[in-house]
């Protein structure tokens, strides 16, 4: 696999995730991003022996956007505990089907308990076991006649927290059949992107941001000019850490 690389040093390094590229190891057995990762450092570095590689954060598979990993398990340590307290600040583009009116510019408060069955995520009903806080906010930065485009900041970290929230809302994300999405997408891909990220570097102490550009399958379903790409820069400028 040709990675694309969107940060690198002693530390860390950041990958632009394709759709459809498992984030770690699952039961079925296919190759993951970790794995590819690994091979890249292990050839690059000419490393003798295991490669230590610590994910930080998941990625679901049919999204796309900046995957970190720690190369030390010093930076794994550190970068696990200020995910954990929410001082990460993670952006997310979703386009999502427009069943409904949205009102641009202002955000939306969303905090949902969510259950998880037979391999999905949705709204716990009344007497629901093993339930879970998922709280995230998103604002609504432009649309059409067909699309949305979503900026969701996620204050949570809950098992496809995004998909099943907004499909909760009434507006799954385009591609996202799992959750009633009406269009499909090539290789399974949905059109939730990590489009950005910022932390504190874990030996350096200063911040990071790392920015995965706008993909394809959204920028060709709604046109992103340079009137949105602004006012996509301006709420990243003001968004702070959950």
């Amino acid at each position: 696999m040709d990675l694309k690389i969107l940060y690198e040093d002693n530390h860390l390094i950041a990958i632009d995730k394709e759709p459809g590229t498992l984030s770690q190891k699952d039961s079925s057995g296919a190759p993951s991003l970790i794995e590819y990762v690994k091979d890249y450092i292990k050839k690059k570095y000419d490393k003798p022996g295991a490669v230590f590689l610590g994910p930080v954060h998941r990625l679901d598979k049919p999204a796309s956007g900046v995957m970190l990993f720690a190369r030390t398990s010093k930076a794994a340590e550190r970068l696990q505990k200020e995910f954990a307290a929410r001082k990460v600040v993670k952006l997310y583009l979703a386009l999502v089907e427009n069943r409904k009116p949205h009102r641009p510019g202002t955000w939306i408060e969303c905090e949902d308990r969510l259950v998880r069955k037979r391999g999905f995520s949705e709204r716990a009903g009344a007497g629901s076991r093993n339930v879970k806080t998922a709280h995230l906010r998103f604002i609504c930065l432009g649309s059409n006649r067909r699309y949305a485009l979503l900026l969701v900041s996620l204050l949570t970290g809950r098992k496809h927290q995004i998909r099943a929230q907004l499909a909760a809302e009434g507006t799954p994300v385009v591609g996202d059949a799992t959750y009633g999405a009406r269009e499909s997408l090539p290789r399974g891909a949905i059109c939730l992107h990590a489009h950005f990220l910022k932390f504190t570097h874990p030996t350096r102490r200063e911040q990071i941001e790392i920015v995965s550009p706008v993909p394809e399958r959204i920028s060709h379903r709604l046109s992103i000019d340079d009137d949105l790409l602004s006012r996509i820069e301006s709420e990243i400028r003001t968004s702070k850490p959950g």
